[in-house]
């Protein structure tokens, strides 16, 4: 009779442990699995989730050596979602600044300072290709000029124009047509042509959007110009 009233303490603890356990088992928790692991005698592994990779200015999987600028260029994706121009981690042209249009998405920079010069877009289906011929005529020596298509960059386009953008470093700009895709980086003065050109042709075959191809994305490193003397 002596060890009735411990025998009581002891069922009690026992209760009360079996009841916690219970209760962390059914709703989770650290507690719950650090009894767990204390009752089975195991040691609690934790699995290292995978670490993300670094994206670095503009979305680059790698940084850009010293003087370069990063950008990246996206056309627009048939005539619904609007192009992108971003340089530096800065967005210079998009949907959300509202600086987007049908046909060709310009912005100027200064290809010694990296500083924006001007955004505009010409509108290459209904436009007049004048208003395009004024902004490209007095470019600057060494003016950076970064172009992204959306919709039709091409019906209003005229031998001069095409000659323009040649002059920028073009190769694909003799070619481009009507609801083509269309991103590329030139420079005023450039003496050889552009690696940074992509063209998707305009083909009922191909075309991953009922009438538009698909939209292109470019990106990359450009070396800052040297200071004229």
């Amino acid at each position: 009779m002596r060890l009735t009233g411990p025998l009581r303490v002891v069922a009690v603890l026992l209760l009360v442990g079996l009841t916690w356990l219970l209760a962390s088992t059914l709703f989770g928790g650290e507690s719950g699995s650090s009894v767990r692991h204390f009752f089975s005698g195991a040691s609690e592994e934790t699995t290292p989730a995978e670490p993300r990779p670094r994206k670095y200015k503009c979305g680059l999987s790698a940084p850009c050596p010293s003087k370069h600028l990063a950008f990246r260029l996206v056309s627009g994706a048939a005539n619904v979602i609007g192009p992108k121009i971003c340089l530096e981690d800065k967005m210079l042209v998009s949907s959300v600044k509202n600086n987007v249009g049908r046909g060709l998405n310009i912005a100027l920079v200064n290809g010694v300072t990296g500083e924006l010069l001007d955004t505009k877009t010409f509108d290459m289906w209904a436009g007049d290709v004048s208003d395009l011929l004024k902004f490209l005529r007095p470019l600057h020596e060494g003016t950076l000029v970064f172009v992204a298509s959306f919709d039709d960059p091409a019906t209003k386009l005229n031998d001069e124009a095409r000659r323009l953008f040649e002059e920028l470093g073009s190769t694909a700009i003799k070619e481009l047509a009507f609801r083509d895709s269309w991103v590329f980086v030139g420079a005023k003065g450039i003496e050889n042509k552009s690696p940074f050109e992509q063209r998707m042709k305009n083909s009922k075959s191909n075309n991953k959007y009922e009438g538009w191809p698909e939209s292109l994305e470019m990106d990359g490193c450009i070396p800052l110009r040297p200071p004229l003397e």
